[in-house]
């Protein structure tokens, strides 16, 4: 008879696959479509964000100067267009599979900011049903409950990487084994010196 666990551990290896179509499948329309709202007119529009990009980002400092993106410094400038690039880029990276575990890492830091504005700037916190909370068998909270599903799913790409059908596997395949259970003793023999 099989044992459980040696079927489950086969079926390990397909979960970082998994938690990568499931992020294509629900996340990457969601970052994109929120991306493309914070680029400005013309070709150029990836380097001047849209108004719509500040209201969203520094919703606290883009009112206390009157919605004028003038009065915003370099400073400002920087961190919406990052974010937007942020939002294009980090993805892109995990859908492909390529640098997973950084992009995934930085999509974990990217939805704490997100979040963390959601509650703060734009008043969620304000808002139970916003803010959500655990235990409380209503799983619709935007923050606590739904968030927490997406740091979850980049969690394990950041612990697993990308998985077999990657392109980190392609470009970065070294010859040690994918788990370290896999790992056998070297064959005794002469050794060199």
């Amino acid at each position: 008879m099989t044992d459980p666990t040696q079927a489950l551990s086969r079926l390990s290896p397909l979960l970082p696959l998994l938690a990568r179509f499931i992020f294509a499948a629900v996340l990457l329309p969601y970052f994109w479509a929120s991306a493309v709202t914070k680029l400005g007119d013309g070709i150029f529009g990836i380097l001047t964000p849209s108004v719509g990009a500040y209201a969203q980002i520094f919703p606290k400092a883009f009112e206390a100067v009157g919605y004028d993106v003038s009065k915003l410094g370099i400073f400002h400038w920087a961190v919406v267009t990052a974010g937007t690039w942020a939002e294009f880029v980090l993805p892109a990276l995990i859908v492909l599979g390529l640098l997973t575990r950084l992009a995934a890492l930085g999509m974990v830091g990217f939805i704490a900011v997100q979040s963390l504005t959601d509650l703060y700037g734009h008043g969620g916190i304000e808002h139970a049903a916003t803010l959500g909370a655990w235990f409380d068998r209503l799983p619709d909270g935007v923050i606590l409950d739904q968030r927490a599903f997406w740091v979850f799913t980049l969690a394990v790409l950041a612990v697993q990487g990308a998985g077999a059908l990657s392109l980190d596997r392609l470009l970065f395949r070294s010859g040690a084994p994918a788990h370290p259970g896999d790992l056998r003793p070297a064959p005794e023999g002469p050794q060199s010196r």
